[in-house]
Parts: structure tokens; C-alpha cells; sequence
């Protein structure tokens, strides 16, 4: 139980990775706070996190907004004795939309959640990890950061770019505090984001994953599991990628 007595704040749990994350955190034995805007869905990943014997509060959430933000950190402090140990980011919305056909409002929602939304929620719980001495956080980005997102808009990519380079400020920022911080970018994953693309597209990411198959929420869930424990003690301000060879340095 590499994280009995540990506070965990996970968003975007509703599904996919994110429900995942929460219940691999969980059966390590993190007291999960699953923050989603969909309460829900948030409510459903409780229901399966306690299901398998963890436990989890739901939070309706939207990251975008510095005042749900607080009201979530508030609620995770109120509920698991004052302490924030792990923090996840993964809420994030796609959107696959030609450059020329990006309206500025629609721009603004993507950066909100995908960027300003890891921003806030980042700045949210560092106070709280400074006091401790100690915390984990994890960013959750997209292969699309580093392949120019061919099943992405341009706003989503330069979000998810985004997100990778605020990981890396925040480890030069927080390692003197003992605040551990990393990123993850998964590749095409087998989640509801992508239930609705072609078949055919998706039988060709596959054949050009070496692997030979989409990504799982538990293969990111394990690894953000790694990213989050003391065995990645020394590992501070990387991205892992976690694509299954669809995108190889």
C-alpha cells in the first residue's frame, strides 16, 4: 500500500484515464479526491473506487474556475486531516478543429481546461506542499504536445504544449521544497474521447504502434501510480511518454 495515510486530488474522473488514475491511486491506498465537472460520472468512479475496497470522495469541479478550484483543495482538507500528498491533472477537453475554423471563444475554453486549469489547481495546493515538506504532482499532457497533434486541434496542442513546459518551471521551482513534480503524455487512447473516431483511423494508429494496440487507462494509471510514490523520488521535471512506441526518442 505504497500510499496508505496519502491524500490524492485526481481530476477529470468521470472516465477514461482519469477513472483509472483515481482507482489505481486508490487500491495503493490513497484517500482519493475525484474531482470532475461532471459529478456523475465523479460519483460513478467513487461508487467503483469503494467497490473495490479504497476510498473515494466525488467534487464537482471545474478547473477552469479559481473558485471551484479552492472549494476542491478546501473539501480535500476538510475531509482527509489537512493534507494534500498527490495532486493529478488530468481533466482536459479535445477538440479536432481546422486552424482557420477556430473561433475565439472556443479557444479560450480549451486553454481554460487543458492550461489555465492545471494553473490553478497546481497553485491551489503548493502552499499546502510547502507546509508538508513534501507532495507529488503529475501532469497529464498528450502525445499531441510532441507530434503536432494530427487527431488535435491547434488549440488542444498548444495547451497540452503548454502544460509540458509549466511541468518543467514547476520542478525548477518546487524541488528546493521537496515537491516533486512530473508529466505524462499518453498516445491514442481506447477511452470515450475516442469511441466516435473512424474505424479505419484507428486500425492505422494501431498498425504504427509498435505495440500493437491503443493505450489503456491502466497503463497510464500505473504509471502515474510510479510518477507519484517514492520510488520516482529522484525523478523531477521529466514528461513520460507512454504511447507504446507510436511516437519513439
Amino acid at each position: 500500500m505504497e500510499f496508505a495515510g496519502q491524500t490524492a486530488i485526481v481530476t477529470g474522473v468521470a472516465r477514461g484515464f482519469g477513472r483509472g488514475i483515481a482507482r489505481r491511486l486508490a487500491k495503493g491506498g490513497a484517500r482519493v479526491v475525484a474531482a470532475d465537472v461532471d459529478l456523475k460520472g465523479a460519483e460513478e468512479t467513487a461508487r467503483l473506487v469503494k467497490a473495490d475496497g479504497g476510498e473515494a470522495l466525488p467534487c464537482h469541479t471545474d478547473v477552469s474556475s479559481a473558485e471551484s478550484v479552492q472549494r476542491l483543495v478546501q473539501t480535500a482538507l476538510n475531509s482527509y486531516g489537512g493534507r494534500v500528498d498527490i495532486l493529478v491533472n488530468n481533466a482536459g477537453i479535445w477538440k479536432l478543429v481546422p486552424t482557420d475554423e477556430v473561433t475565439e471563444e472556443e479557444w479560450d475554453t480549451v486553454i481554460a481546461v487543458n492550461l489555465k486549469g492545471p494553473f490553478l489547481t497546481c497553485r491551489a495546493v503548493i502552499p499546502i506542499m510547502k507546509r508538508q515538506g513534501k507532495g507529488h504532482i503529475v501532469n497529464i499532457a498528450s502525445i499531441a504536445a510532441r507530434n503536432g497533434g494530427t487527431y488535435a486541434g491547434v488549440h488542444y496542442v498548444a495547451s497540452k504544449g503548454g502544460v509540458l513546459s509549466m511541468t518543467k518551471k514547476l520542478a525548477k521551482e518546487l524541488g528546493q521544497y521537496g515537491i516533486v513534480v512530473n508529466g505524462l503524455n499518453p498516445g491514442t487512447g481506447a477511452t470515450e474521447m475516442t469511441a466516435s473516431w473512424a474505424p479505419a483511423l484507428m486500425d492505422t494508429i494501431i498498425k504504427n504502434t509498435p505495440l500493437g494496440r491503443l493505450v489503456q487507462p491502466e497503463d497510464i494509471a500505473d504509471v502515474v501510480a510510479f510518477l507519484a510514490s517514492d520510488a520516482a523520488r529522484f525523478v523531477h521535471g521529466e514528461t513520460v511518454e507512454v504511447n507504446g512506441g507510436l511516437l519513439c526518442d
